[in-house]
């Protein structure tokens, strides 16, 4: 597959968004876009379910559901797209992911959080990808399986990433 990367500026958001949506439809169950909620920043969101079990490819994980979230807002103030790609078990209340966004501007215009129900426990800096937002996906889900089996757990809670691991390289 050849994936187009020029021309960044005419991307039009729910074209982009079904575009993740047939990406992900090899890799994911139940794969839909949908409207971001008002609270949400941009105009739409890929979801995805999935066997973590499967996925990470360890029989032994402690859950058996897990949904992957992504979504771009476009035509930002700076010079890039924001975006968010998100690892999510609600049965653990755990979301892991990377987020382009003006917040924690200390750590760099992209992040890895890990967060804890709606509580943010965890950021580290992560490798800006200045590129199409297709490669951005495709780059990022290679990634996915090390930083989910990088967050470490106490008493059944996330309560961070393994930082002596690669997975803040990503």
């Amino acid at each position: 597959m050849v994936v187009f990367l020029a021309n960044r500026t005419n991307l039009q958001s729910k074209r982009l968004h079904d575009r993740i949506q047939n990406k992900l439809s090899a890799e994911f169950n139940d794969v839909r876009r949908r409207r971001a909620e008002p609270r949400e920043a941009g105009s739409h969101r890929v979801v995805g379910d999935v066997n973590p079990r499967q996925f990470l490819g360890d029989d032994e994980y402690s859950v058996t559901t897990a949904r992957v979230e992504i979504g771009f807002q476009l035509r930002t103030s700076d010079p890039y797209e924001y975006y968010w790609f998100n690892w999510i078990e609600p049965d653990r209340s755990l979301l892991v992911g990377w987020h382009r966004d003006d917040t924690h501007g200390d750590l760099g215009p992209v992040h890895l959080q890990v967060n804890d129900g709606s509580t943010a426990i965890d950021h580290q800096p992560a490798k800006f990808i200045d590129s199409h937002p297709l490669d951005v996906v495709e780059r990022r889900l290679a990634s996915l399986q090390e930083v989910v089996l990088g967050v470490e757990w106490e008493q059944g809670r996330p309560v961070g990433l393994d930082t002596s691991a690669s997975v803040v390289e990503y």
